[in-house]
């Protein structure tokens, strides 16, 4: 049977860092005079006993060992735990558990939905507590997407092993070390975000605010009006800018750490990235520009800012682009869907499943011409194993049941279809925004019934998680019985 307290001991560790967290919010609070800062010192006490009870009561003094099955497991756990105990300091400023964790998820999944209204006027303690949880999900996803998930052969994700090729059912210790390279390089992105952010005229808490939302493609805002509520031009291609580095993948940086740097420029999935945000978005500026009659140079600025949004997952907004026109809704609403790189802070179904997707297809079809044909599929020069097709067409299988039966339980549930189905969408690839009036860019899920704040939550952390990170943990074999 499966001894569950590796995993239980270390997410114990990890809520205790987590109540540490919670005294930054709760300085912010009492530097700017806001009384709500007690509500995070609370929460940082009650979040600190109960991490180390976990902790206490799971050690021993034989030791610890992490193997496969136990990394799925604080894996899984982990984004659910974290989350719900996270979800405390918005409960205390009297918002519903509901709310809270709803709120909590988006944020760790890096997914951006809110329940907030009125953000301009919310306490800065509770603005940065938001950023800072995206913050923590984007570097969690990373160190999970390029320590964990190459070992645990999640959905075509073991072509992105960093080390060996190792391919033991152990969680191997070195490859923690790869952690203070990430960190570094996310630390150093996000500072030179807010760097930017601050220069072109944001304030220095705004600054910090979007640009922890940015690296981390998360995309919560301290403004009703998003990044709209910024009218400069030079503000708007920055965020696009730093939106791409956050949507790429993170080896690339640790390569160029190393001297490699021309990995940057020749990473398939980075051309193929860079490629199709271009083509679209320079498409779509002239069709915006002829059905508006707006200067091109400012058709290309919303364009370009909206559609690179909404790829690399971030859900940051300059518009309300479903106003553009039903052409507009559609592109847009197949968009959530694309992604950026693996290995990098960004969700949906990422573009090297899409490279790998064409060559099956492409294959299949060759051979069904010359059925005796040998043909080798390859990504980034390497040829593929027989198990990555196969975990890839599984996953896109997955993806499509897990969106098509969210949706109809949503429509149970009094929405409308479009509501139902961009909500769904938009969860399970944490883009953030969906589509429509009540979801769309403009609006917000406060509305929303409470069964379906549930769902959508089940549904972003099914999402980051690739699926079968936390499906697998269904299966009675997985348990051991």
């Amino acid at each position: 049977m499966l001894d569950a307290r590796p995993a239980l001991h270390i997410i114990g560790f990890l809520i205790c860092a987590l109540s540490a967290t919670l005294l930054v919010p709760a300085a912010a609070d009492w530097a700017y005079g806001n009384p709500d800062w007690h509500v995070f010192v609370y929460s940082a006490i009650a979040a600190g006993i109960f991490g180390g009870f976990m902790v206490f009561a799971t050690g021993g003094r034989a030791g610890l060992s992490l193997n496969l099955r136990g990394a799925f497991l604080l894996t899984g756990l982990s984004w659910i735990l974290l989350p719900a105990v996270a979800a405390l300091p918005f409960t205390g400023l009297g918002i519903s558990y509901t709310n809270a964790f709803f709120e909590t998820a988006s944020a760790v999944t890096t997914t951006g939905s809110t329940i907030f209204t009125g953000l301009d006027d919310l306490p800065p303690g509770i603005l940065l507590w938001r950023a800072i949880l995206q913050w923590i999900g984007g570097v969690g996803i990373i160190v999970l997407a390029i320590i964990l998930l190459p070992f645990l052969r999640v959905a075509g994700s073991q072509l992105f092993r960093t080390e060996s090729s190792d391919t033991s059912d152990k969680v191997e210790a070195r490859s923690f070390d790869l952690v203070g390279r990430i960190m570094l390089i996310y630390t150093g992105l996000t500072l030179a975000c807010a760097g930017s952010y601050f220069v072109l005229g944001m304030t220095l808490f705004d600054a910090f605010c979007h640009a922890m939302a940015t690296i981390s493609t998360g995309g919560f805002s301290t403004h009703d009006a998003s990044f709209g509520y910024y009218g400069s031009t030079a503000l708007h291609w920055s965020g696009t800018l730093f939106m791409l580095t956050g949507a790429m993948p993170f080896y690339v940086y640790i390569k160029a750490m190393h001297g490699d740097f021309r990995s940057l420029f020749t990473d398939s999935q980075v051309r193929l990235l860079v490629a199709f945000l271009t083509i679209v978005s320079i498409a779509m500026a002239f069709w915006l520009s002829d059905r508006t009659h707006i200067d091109l140079w400012q058709a290309l600025t919303l364009t370009a800012f909206n559609i690179t949004s909404v790829v690399t997952t971030t859900g940051f907004a300059t518009a309300d682009y479903t106003l553009w026109g039903p052409g507009a809704v559609g592109l847009f609403l197949v968009l959530m869907f694309v992604g950026g790189c693996s290995g990098s802070t960004s969700g949906a179904v990422k573009i090297y499943r899409f490279q790998i997707l064409y060559q099956i297809v492409r294959t299949h079809l060759r051979r069904l011409a010359s059925p005796n044909r040998v043909l080798t599929m390859t990504f980034n020069g390497r040829p593929l194993s027989d198990d990555v097709p196969f975990s890839i067409l599984a996953f896109l299988a997955v993806f499509v049941a897990t969106v098509a039966i969210f949706t109809l339980i949503l429509t149970f549930m009094d929405l409308d279809l479009v509501t139902a189905y961009s909500a769904t969408v938009t969860a399970i690839t944490n883009v953030g925004p969906g589509l429509g009036p009540i979801v769309g860019p403009a609006g917000n899920f406060t509305s929303l019934p409470d069964a379906a704040k549930w769902l959508l939550s089940a549904a972003m952390i099914l999402g980051r998680l690739e699926l079968f990170t936390l499906l697998v943990m269904f299966d009675r074999d997985f348990w051991g019985f």
